[in-house]
């Protein structure tokens, strides 16, 4: 039968024969991966199953990203117990201190995830990957623990959605306004346990990096995978990686799907996430003059080099306003060392941003800029609930680095295409 990116990527993985959504199927997993936060609460299940080793100590990755440097005794209690246990398993791709990145930009850098695999991690952006052609998705602690000692796990094939852009991106407008433009049309509940599968004109001149914010965020229209089609950009990426032997990847004719969306983007300002949810989608020019405290961008999101670039262009000879604390965070080390080469830093710095090391610290109200009440702050990253990063008093609004950058500026939030 024909199958979508989703029903390929499974049946390579399963003896069973892919028939349709809904089906169960159980699947071997290319990679298990858990962090500082979720890892501790696996570790646990892993040992109460009396369980003695992981399936394979190369396809298990554990990445201290979310509190490290560690904020705090119990931060770091986290940290020795998940180091622990990476020693007595022996596991190869275990992270922390100056070899950590954000979980999700770092290992597609190191060439640990691309097409047709199927990753499961504990954490819920880990849909990341689809960006480069993977079934990957979040799972619970114990789930984890269990694909780490058995090496499989189940999964009940979802549904594709298949969305579609057409049209020409206006400048300053690119895959992070993209993905909330779709969020704010079908909600956060729009793509339940659904797999999105993206494609069209738009898509295809896409960077891999771009494809990756896009995945990155499937999972607040509540998608179980965000899927990219595996094409010759996507083997180049992966390629450089260190990664050799991969294949394109596209969905079959007569693939079937739930449903179609086709977006226009043609003449798209840049959009925000306004508080508190990804789906409350508006218009830059729409928000009038909201005055900022706080810029933040980084993240699993818009952590990537390409961000950094696209921050610096537009913070070149500029101040952030002096009410505005501007905290910029490259994803990995990697990135860090490359901003730092091309000189970003020095735009950063002479801006007045305080540049960090790679973690995903404010993010999620880790630590390294956590907001007070009544404080208001727009950010690169992924999800603006109420309290999501500090007080429940506090505000969130998401867009892309362009818009964080000019907004830096201005003071306020703002169209990049005015500074």
């Amino acid at each position: 039968m024909s199958h979508t990116v989703a029903e390929k990527i499974l049946q390579a993985h399963t003896d069973e024969e892919i028939t349709g959504a809904g089906q169960i199927v159980n699947c071997r997993v290319s990679l298990v991966l858990a962090n500082d936060i979720t890892a501790p609460l696996a570790i646990k299940s892993f040992k109460g199953m009396a369980a003695s080793k992981v399936f394979d100590k190369d396809k298990v990755a554990l990445v201290c990203d979310h509190f490290t440097p560690n904020k705090d005794i119990d931060s770091a209690e986290q940290v020795k117990g998940v180091r622990e246990f990476a020693r007595e398993m022996g596991i190869t791709h275990y992270y922390e201190g100056g070899n950590v990145g954000v979980e999700h930009a770092l290992l597609p850098e190191l060439g640990l995830v691309g097409p047709r695999d199927i990753v499961v991690g504990a954490d819920s952006h880990t849909c990341t990957y689809g960006g480069l052609g993977a079934f990957a998705t979040g799972m619970g602690s114990t789930d984890i623990a269990g694909a780490m000692a058995l090496g499989e796990t189940w999964f009940k094939v979802p549904p594709t959605i298949r969305v579609e852009y057409t049209g020409t991106l206006e400048p300053f407008v690119g895959a992070k306004d993209l993905i909330l433009h779709l969020i704010g049309r079908i909600g956060v509940s729009g793509a339940l346990y659904r797999a999105l599968e993206f494609c069209g004109p738009v898509i295809d001149g896409l960077s891999i990096e771009g494809r990756m914010t896009m995945a990155n965020m499937a999972i607040e229209a509540g998608g179980k995978v965000g899927l990219f089609p595996a094409d010759e950009k996507t083997l180049a990426y992966c390629a450089a990686a260190g990664r050799h032997g991969d294949k394109p990847l596209k969905a079959d004719p007569g693939a079937v799907y739930e449903q179609d969306i086709s977006l226009s983007v043609s003449g798209m300002p840049p959009q925000v996430a306004c508080p508190h949810l990804p789906e409350n989608v508006r218009p830059v020019d729409e928000l009038g003059d909201l005055r900022l405290d706080q810029v933040v961008i980084g993240s699993c999101t818009n952590g990537r080099i390409e961000d950094m670039r696209e921050a610096a262009a537009i913070l070149k000879g500029r101040k952030a306003d002096k009410n505005v604390r501007l905290i910029v965070l490259p994803a990995t080390p990697r990135i860090w060392r490359q901003a730092m080469d091309e000189g970003l830093f020095d735009i950063f710095m002479d801006a007045g941003a305080v540049v960090g090391p790679p973690t995903c610290g404010p993010c999620l109200g880790g630590h390294m800029g956590i907001l007070a009440g009544g404080e208001r702050c727009l950010a690169t990253t992924n999800r603006n609930f109420r309290g999501r990063m500090g007080s429940l008093q506090s505000e969130v609004y998401l867009s892309s680095p362009a818009v964080a950058a000019a907004s830096a500026v201005a003071g306020v939030i703002f169209n990049p295409a005015k500074l």
